[in-house]
């Protein structure tokens, strides 16, 4: 078997990559600068643009939708959960296309177009248009979350991403506070054009949404290889970083299978792009007849990469453990303020009601996200906050007063918002391979988001005002979270220490067999005995 190189051996550049000095801290905190101040705020603002107009529907429903399409029954939670049928389907296909079409291109034209959608949700009539704007408004909204944290994850160091993630995510607590705000003011106009209130939500928020897709698509860099922001220096040092950071999880034997596969590659290149290619990867490895480096943006598409994403107890156990928190999440968002209602409050007063809750839950998003990556902690976490939901849950449920279920949904909030980034980031810490990775971040969320089937028909009219059916249901779920979260950080920590111990040897001898085999081009990834999980 070839010669493989340890990460311990790479050679590094004087001064500007000694990563002990100075120099290459100062040209870190550049280079983050850079990023965060060109990739977090428009993907904060298509996030928000996302949750406003995912649950405008909630906020039009107390201001007259359902009288005005004539529905009645359960109509309006079927409305709900077909919305979930097609956001589901989509996200896997859209995430392995990320790669082709480039982030900074895809992720606005779904904006945009889910934005169209919405404005001519101001225009249904009856449940069957309703239905039609909803099922065409999932097919365009799913692939905006896997999406993110694919590209993030392409941008960013693993133990720096969650608080970007955070940053973005609680852009999703404030939709909650900013959406309520926002119909309160809109609500003004109705009449207007000779159109109901609760159309104008649709129809201004759409048109919001559609300008913010447009705008993202020229701020937002396609990766870091061609990010205009960067100085030549600051671009070097960014992917110089970031691949010595993924060393171990991107190599290949150069066995002879190996080199005729890299001679293939190369073959055609000029001199000049030969010595181009080798200056650029110089601090990367230091024989060229030891490993090969494939780079994500290398990397071409295999079903094996994507079957090892399907098979990957970390997907399995998260997965269904963010499906017990989207049930809480989004039958909070979704049903808040008929929560809200369902305590005395009605029409504007209702609106604003829903606002505070969402304050607090800003904050402890944002705080846990960088302790997180502090401490490079995920699931710990969750463990620590989720418990604040099921008090808040417990509470909903035996509260006898109005002020006591409405300290309740405070609760709930400051527990299940923070636990979103954790567990969000799990995956891209412990994938490793772009197709896998891409795999597994996608198929998380299409497991989790079957949890808005479950949310939107258990607070159903009957409830009110108290819902306690619906709040058993929900702390059932945010329970069941808890668990599988526990399960998986066990898992990691059993995983780890086999391979400090040496028994996962064997991965690098079944990885050299398939490349030998011609069977993979993909890089070992998470399979290589160095990788470590994150907790």
């Amino acid at each position: 078997m070839a010669e493989v190189q340890d990460s311990a051996s790479v050679e590094k550049a004087s001064g500007r990559f000694d990563e002990n000095s100075e120099e290459y801290r100062k040209m870190t905190r550049r280079v983050l600068w850079k990023l965060d101040m060109h990739v977090l705020p428009p993907l904060a603002f298509l996030w928000l643009a996302n949750f406003i107009d995912r649950t405008n529907i909630g906020n039009a429903r107390i201001v007259g939708l359902e009288a005005d399409t004539h529905l009645h029954g359960n109509q309006f939670n079927s409305a709900l959960a077909v919305f979930y049928a097609s956001y589901i389907l989509s996200e896997l296909p859209s995430n392995w296309v990320v790669k082709k079409v480039r982030a900074n291109r895809w992720l606005p034209f779904l904006v945009a177009a889910w934005g169209i959608i919405t404005t001519l949700s101001g225009l249904v009539e009856n449940f069957s248009g309703l239905l039609a704007v909803r099922i065409m408004l999932g097919f365009c909204e799913g692939g905006l979350l896997p999406g993110i944290i694919l590209y993030l994850s392409s941008m960013y160091k693993r133990h720096e991403l969650q608080l970007r993630v955070g940053i973005f995510y609680a852009s999703a607590s404030l939709s909650g506070a900013f959406g309520g705000l926002l119909a309160t003011a809109i609500l003004k106009m109705n009449g207007k054009g000779g159109l109901a209130g609760w159309r104008w939500i649709f129809i201004l928020e759409g048109i919001v949404t559609v300008v913010f897709g447009v705008i993202a698509s020229f701020i937002l860099p396609a990766d870091l290889q061609t990010a205009s922001f960067f100085t030549p220096d600051e671009r070097e040092h960014a992917i110089y970083r970031f691949r010595v950071h993924n060393l171990a999880s991107s190599r290949a034997p150069l066995s002879d299978a190996a080199k005729a596969a890299k001679d293939e590659k190369y073959k055609g290149r000029t001199p000049s792009m030969e010595k181009k290619d080798e200056d650029s990867h110089s601090d990367l490895q230091s024989d060229s007849d030891k490993i090969a480096l494939v780079n994500q943006e290398e990397e071409q598409f295999e079903w094996r990469e994507v079957i090892r994403g399907l098979t990957d107890i970390q997907v399995w156990l998260t997965g269904i453990a963010y499906l017990g928190l989207i049930v809480s999440l989004y039958s909070y968002s979704l049903f808040l303020p008929t929560i809200v209602a369902g305590l005395g409050y009605s029409g504007g007063r209702a609106q604003l009601h829903t606002v505070p809750p969402y304050v607090p839950a800003v904050f402890l998003t944002v705080i846990v996200a960088f302790l997180a990556d502090r401490l490079k902690w995920r699931g710990p976490f969750i463990l620590m906050f989720l418990p604040l939901t099921i008090a808040g849950y417990i509470l909903a449920i035996v509260a006898k007063t109005t002020t006591g279920r409405y300290a309740a949904v405070f609760m709930m909030a400051a527990g299940v918002y923070p636990s979103g980034p954790c567990i969000l980031s799990i995956l891209p810490n412990n994938s490793s391979g772009h197709y896998k990775k891409a795999t597994t971040t996608a198929l998380q969320l299409m497991i989790a988001n079957c949890g808005g089937f479950i949310a939107t028909f258990i607070y159903t009219a009957d409830q009110k005002p108290r819902y306690l059916r619906g709040h058993k249901i929900a702390l059932a779920f945010v329970c069941l979270a808890w668990f599988l979260i526990f399960c998986n950080v066990m898992y990691c920590k059993w995983e780890n220490k086999a391979r400090r111990e040496g028994r996962r040897q064997g991965n690098v001898e079944k990885y050299q067999q398939l490349w030998d085999a011609g069977l993979t081009k993909a890089p070992i990834g998470d399979r290589s005995p160095d990788f470590r999980f994150t907790l």
